[in-house]
């Protein structure tokens, strides 16, 4: 694959779904610019552009839980990612095993679903 085909957004990211090798979980939604894609296709782990932080990372680095890449896929428009990996502990910075732990129910209410397994404030402090 030539990176120069990928089409990042006007902020140079494109987006990357992360799913359960195993399972087909889907454990989370971040973004690449095209250092982090390149050094995820090289490295096999997963590494990403904090839009918030704006500052590449390394999924794990703080935690330990980290994402071992198995499979690498995109979209017909080459502007969307799917990374399927063997996920090591929490995908999620909150605790949980995967970000998408928040169902909301037809009568509007919120159901938190998932086990935690892990305290943020431990890992990440306050």
């Amino acid at each position: 694959m030539n990176l120069n085909d990928v089409k990042f957004n006007d902020a140079g990211l494109v987006p990357v779904i992360v799913q359960d090798v195993n399972n087909g979980e889907v454990l989370m939604l971040a973004y690449m610019n095209y250092a982090s894609l390149e050094k995820t296709l090289v490295s096999g782990e997963t590494w990403f552009w904090s839009r918030s932080r704006q500052e590449f990372w390394h999924k794990g680095e703080t935690s330990g839980n980290t994402q071992k890449v198995k499979e690498v896929y995109y979209d017909c428009d080459v502007d969307t990612f799917l990374v399927k990996v063997e996920q090591e502990g929490a995908a999620c910075h909150r605790g949980y095993r995967t970000c998408f732990h928040n169902r909301v129910n037809w009568d509007g209410s919120v159901t938190v679903v998932g086990e935690k397994l892990f305290d943020p404030k431990t890992v990440y402090g306050s």
